[in-house]
């Protein structure tokens, strides 16, 4: 797969599910862990997106397809998708239709600790203050 070009797809779920579901939460775990997936096949990420509730056919996810900027598109698991997209389903038609792969990495998520969550809380929660994530 050499030369694939990937557009990584994370989901953007609001800070106040970090308890609930701290993956979906946190899309910088998500664009790595593609990241991760992309580097283990030979591909290269291209392009990083981050939505919620798209619609299959919005000009955001297609347009660097139209440029000859990606080749596939690839998400964390099935519930990142379902996150940021209104229709996996749809998504997949479309997919198909245009002719892009879709793939999902399909790792093991990590394991979220009080300091993981309090991580990713600092991070979201204070971006303007100037905290890098770190």
């Amino acid at each position: 797969m050499d030369g694939v070009r990937v557009a990584a797809i994370a989901g953007l779920t609001p800070l106040e599910e970090l308890d609930r579901d701290p993956f979906l939460v946190d899309s910088r775990s998500q664009h790595e862990m593609c990241l991760r997936w992309a580097a283990d096949k030979g591909c290269v990420v291209t392009r990083r997106l981050l939505f919620h509730g798209v619609r299959p056919d919005h000009c955001g996810l297609w347009s660097d397809v139209g440029a000859g900027h990606v080749d596939l598109f690839v998400a964390p698991n099935e519930r990142v998708l379902s996150r940021a997209l209104t229709s996996v389903a749809g998504f997949r038609a479309e997919c198909e239709r245009r002719g892009v792969r879709l793939e999902t990495a399909g790792l093991e998520e990590p394991v979220y600790d009080a300091a993981m969550k309090a991580n990713v809380h600092r991070r979201l929660s204070m971006p303007t203050a100037g905290y890098n994530g770190c």
